[in-house]
């Protein structure tokens, strides 16, 4: 079945049964509670509780505000719902909302590192509910409601902001609003016209679309202007049908009685309704230069496809990831919390929704950076028709519309705690993105680019063949899968996985016609080693390894992942065999490592047990290549017991004879050693070293021997709660990973997606 936002807008493929794995494995559902103070000790004990917690509870008894300072409470939000109107499933009630509202608070750390809550209040009763909400007050910085059906959710959301002192925020009504405002700003400049004379007809008269046209009554687009339509047709003075206190208020004067008649002659259509409900008539009869956003989902009103064969000159936004202009709600409620805490903000008002629409228009209309033009297929989008919002992915989003939306807090008086220092604010909202997830998605929107045909070595495998059909689904190219396809298809079929899509292959070395090319081919390898024709053959006819590997020597396929079920260095063993070296590199291994929102480098993790001192330099020099090629700009310290000399060792001669070698060799990044860890990371430390020549701490670790490197990064793994990818391969003339044993099929996906991309 196609994945959805959290709109229902249809983005990749998945299964059911991998839906449901991804939710159960490891620890059931998608968050957890981690301490951030040491709870090693006793005395770590009495402070986190009794006594010390004594302390800063006489303090903010006597001082409310300074629950900010002692608690989570400054960047704490409770996402909320009842599920009475659950994504595009309707009322499935509270329980079966849980899925998602976590879904919901993973956002707000992934993009914001807001730290959220779900809570899932059971009852329809709009006085109940506010009354379970409004007195956990003291417990969060800001409320987001989600998923409650309309007119409740309007009566909820006013009641909550008049009784509590915290931001209140119903997403599904200002969100989308936000978004298409902020597209709304850049369409109407790019056709001349102003917001003071557009023509804009809203059809959809539930919570979303309320909430637009106040959004852009708002932003100057006088009421008589704006036109709002439900099932029954206009919304206009005196209709009796189908009306509340919240569509009344929007009435307008008017003969029109349909869409049809209320979009002759107007500039504007924003839909929140249903698909085909815009019509090629209702186009043809807009103004010149129509601008429309067809945001029902997950199909729109009208298609891009379907409103440019009837008007060329329309500007067109919908909710869907595969269109340009997508109006995408992550693009405002994670950034919109994140400035509103950062002020200690009483609530959201309109002036900082107004805020964030104008910073992410305005955004849009800047020289985008390399990871936004990679998720457009190698065309480097350019602000116009096809690119009037930013996308969700784009890095520049934490710092852009946080601040706009903090001082606009502080602007319009409700910010309990100004922010001094602007800049300073941006560079710190900079240091919050979570570096790992924007490597690996700008990984992916580059292969996609450049779909790979991959070999997936150990075919027989369920979590393998898992891993490619998601592979294949992503659109990351072709899958191959080595191995009996009887053997593939019982495991494939018990396991309720589709391998006979397109764009998976089962290739078996015995039955294959380049079998014997292949045995030749390593058999000119191999026979100066003391192996012999047969010995060649019986690798490649029973080896899984040997025939992946040569198939990408070859040229018949691109990459290759493996390693699930075989030790890695046997693995590397195989591949070294049949793929050479890449002229003027050297084969390490490379990890990646994400520790609280921070990524370093380590190397080497994999090949070279006890590298000399020119291996330790050919190792840095390497290592900086990587990090290059992920986007960081690389500052590297190779690591030691010893720090610049005390105390002295064996190994840290051999590593300050290194950096002397990257002396000589005049090397074009940024380099220091010996040093220990905690001085490279630390920039406190750091400091009692001025002589130092890192400009801060260090993002590439390179270790005195392979064991260091190895037990270092799985223990930050098993122990640290750190994210750990790799080790990666470098240094081959063909790219290949390898997996660690038993690797779950996500990173069996991610490592085929470094494979795809060559990170050498």
């Amino acid at each position: 079945m196609p994945t959805t936002d959290k709109s229902g807008k249809s983005n990749v493929s998945f299964t059911d049964q991998e839906a449901l794995q991804f939710h159960q494995q490891g620890r059931p559902g998608k968050l957890e509670i981690t301490p951030t103070k040491p709870m090693a000790t006793q005395r770590d004990l009495s402070l986190a509780y009794s006594p010390g917690v004594a302390v800063p509870v006489r303090a903010i008894a006597e001082d409310p505000t300074r629950a900010f300072d002692y608690t989570t409470r400054g960047n704490l939000v409770a996402v909320i719902t009842n599920g009475t109107a659950i994504l595009g499933l309707g009322n499935l009630g509270a329980l079966a909302s849980k899925p998602v509202m976590e879904g919901k608070a993973v956002l707000f750390k992934r993009f914001a590192d807001v730290d959220s809550i779900d809570l899932e209040i059971d009852t329809q009763d709009v006085d109940a509910f506010v009354d379970s909400v409004r007195y956990l007050g003291p417990s969060f910085g800001g409320i987001n409601l989600e998923d409650i059906k309309a007119p409740d959710c309007f009566i909820i959301e006013q009641r909550l902001r008049e009784l509590m002192d915290i931001p209140v925020f119903h997403d599904d009504q200002h969100g989308t609003a936000i978004i298409a405002a902020a597209g709304l700003i850049n369409a109407v400049h790019l056709t001349g016209r102003s917001m003071s004379e557009v023509k804009v007809v809203c059809n959809g008269a539930g919570a979303a679309g309320i909430a637009c046209i106040e959004l852009v009554k708002a932003m100057g687009v006088p009421h008589e202007n704006v036109i709002l339509c439900d099932t029954k047709g206009v919304i206009y003075k005196d209709r009796a049908e189908g009306m509340n206190q919240w569509k009344s208020a929007h009435a307008v004067e008017t003969e029109a009685r349909s869409l049809y008649d209320a979009l002759k002659g107007a500039d504007v259509f924003l839909g929140v309704s249903a698909k085909g409900a815009l019509t090629e008539d209702m186009l043809k009869a807009m103004a010149p230069n129509p601008i429309i956003f067809a945001m029902a989902n997950p199909d729109p009103e009208i298609t891009p496809e379907e409103a440019h064969q009837v008007r060329e000159d329309a500007i067109v936004a919908t909710g869907r990831s595969d269109y340009p202009n997508q109006v995408n709600n992550v693009l405002g409620f994670p950034y919109i919390f994140r400035g509103a805490l950062d002020v200690q903000a009483t609530t959201i008002n309109d002036a900082m929704k107004v805020a964030c629409a104008e910073a992410l228009a305005q955004l849009a209309r800047e020289e985008v950076p390399d990871e936004v033009a990679a998720a457009y297929r190698g065309k480097r989008p350019k602000f116009g028709p096809e690119y009037i919002i930013p996308v969700p992915f784009d890095p520049r989003l934490i710092s852009v519309v946080p601040p706009a939306v903090a001082q606009a807090a502080m602007d319009s008086g409700v910010a309990r705690r100004p922010i001094v220092d602007m800049d300073a604010y941006r560079h710190q909202l900079s240091a919050r993105r979570d570096p790992v997830a924007g490597t690996l998605q700008r990984i992916f929107s580059k292969v996609r680019q450049q779909p790979k045909r991959v070999v997936f070595a150990e075919g027989e495998e369920e979590p393998v063949i898992r891993a490619a059909a998601s592979f294949v689904a992503q659109g990351l190219g072709e899958a191959i899968l080595i191995g009996r396809e009887d053997e593939v298809r019982a495991t494939a079929t018990a396991a309720g996985i589709d391998v006979d899509r397109a764009g998976i292959s089962v290739h078996n070395a015995r039955l294959s016609t380049r079998n014997a090319d292949y045995a030749d081919f390593l058999y000119g390898r191999m026979q100066r080693r003391g192996y012999l024709q047969r010995d060649c053959q019986r690798l490649v006819n029973n080896d899984r390894n040997y025939w992946g590997a040569i198939m990408v020597a070859r040229g018949d396929a691109d990459a290759m992942v493996t390693g699930l079920t075989r030790n890695y260095s046997v693995a590397l063993d195989t591949v070294r065999n049949c793929i050479d070296i890449k002229p003027g590199h050297r084969v390490i291994g490379v990890s990646l490592a994400l520790c609280r929102g921070r990524t370093v480098l380590v190397a080497d993790t994999a090949v070279i047990d006890m590298p000399t001192s020119e291996e330790l330099a050919d190792i840095a020099e390497e290592a900086a290549h990587v990090a290059r090629r992920l986007g960081y700009e690389p500052r590297v310290a190779l690591l030691a017991y010893s720090t610049f000399g005390h105390p002295r060792s064996e190994r840290s001669d051999k590593v300050i004879e290194a950096v002397k070698i990257l002396d000589r060799r005049r090397v074009d990044f940024e380099y220091d050693g010996e040093m220990g860890a905690d001085v490279a990371l630390n920039p406190d430390k750091m400091a009692a070293y001025p002589f130092c020549r890192l400009t801060g701490p260090a993002n590439v670790l390179v270790m005195p021997a392979f064991h260091s490197a190895s037990i270092a990064t799985k223990m930050l793994q098993e122990l640290g709660g750190s994210t750990v990818i790799g080790p990666l391969l470098v240094g081959l003339d063909k790219p290949v990973q390898i997996l660690p044993i038993g690797a779950k099929d996500s990173d069996i996906v991610n490592m085929a997606a470094i494979a795809a991309y060559n990170i050498t």
